[in-house]
């Protein structure tokens, strides 16, 4: 399987001087094409951090992050941007979506924002894709918060990137929502080809990874293939989350 992402020796502090904090420390990490890799681990273990790094979000005080054949911490802030618009889409737990926009509008906002004309009906293919093609024009207000995430879902595809990367994208979500939302994520591995890497705290969110990474203290402690949520939770209950 290639290499969709490799971090290598990542290290990452917050602050200065004795007030500090070590977010991650000499992280070595390799995510395969195509796969789903979860994120987890206690509060203030590096989830977070490891996931903007991988992202080209947040630059890593040392180490090496690349994606694909890009080497991200040799690239200019321009280039990096550029980078993240084309070849990466990224979905949050507070979906982020502009209130007075539509679902259409919400989900070509990104590449209005990169000077692109989107090119007519791929707000509709997108929103097609996650099953929201007659909600094209409502507002936010007037969605669910599971449509909402959908939208958001929609939004990180509409340029066609090779990674998503997920925040806690099941965070504000009832039950049902939430596992709907995974099975879109899932699919869009298992259909798409697309490699998906998600921060979540949730066992249940975890199970529907290839993988899962576990954190603690900003270093990679474990692993979990093929995971099912009762392992993943007796995996976080032994690291004290």
């Amino acid at each position: 399987m290639r290499s969709a992402i490799v971090l290598t020796g990542v290290s990452k502090r917050h602050g200065r001087g004795d007030s500090a904090v070590r977010a991650l420390a000499d992280v070595s990490l390799e995510l395969g094409s195509g796969s789903f890799t979860a994120i987890m681990g206690p509060s203030g273990s590096g989830k977070t951090t490891l996931l903007q790094c991988a992202a080209g979000l947040d630059r890593p005080d040392s180490g090496s992050v690349r994606v694909g054949e890009l080497e991200l911490t040799e690239l200019g802030e321009k280039r990096l941007a550029e980078l993240r618009r084309r070849e990466l889409g990224f979905v949050f737990q507070s979906f982020n979506l502009l209130p007075s926009l539509t679902a259409a509008q919400n989900v070509v906002l990104p590449l209005r924002l990169g000077g692109q004309r989107p090119r007519r009906g791929v707000a509709r293919a997108a929103l097609e894709r996650v099953g929201l093609g007659r909600r094209a024009r409502h507002l936010p207000a007037e969605l669910s918060g599971g449509q909402q995430q959908r939208v958001a879902i929609a939004r990180a595809l509409v340029a066609e990137p090779r990674v998503i990367f997920a925040d806690e994208p099941t965070g504000a979500l009832d039950t049902r929502s939430a596992r709907e939302a995974l099975a879109l994520l899932r699919s869009l591995v298992d259909e798409d080809g697309r490699t998906i890497v998600m921060v979540t705290h949730d066992p249940v969110a975890a199970a529907a990874a290839d993988r899962v990474v576990f954190l603690a203290d900003g270093e990679v402690v474990d692993a979990l293939n093929a995971p099912r949520a009762e392992a993943v939770a007796a995996r976080m209950t032994a690291l004290g989350a």
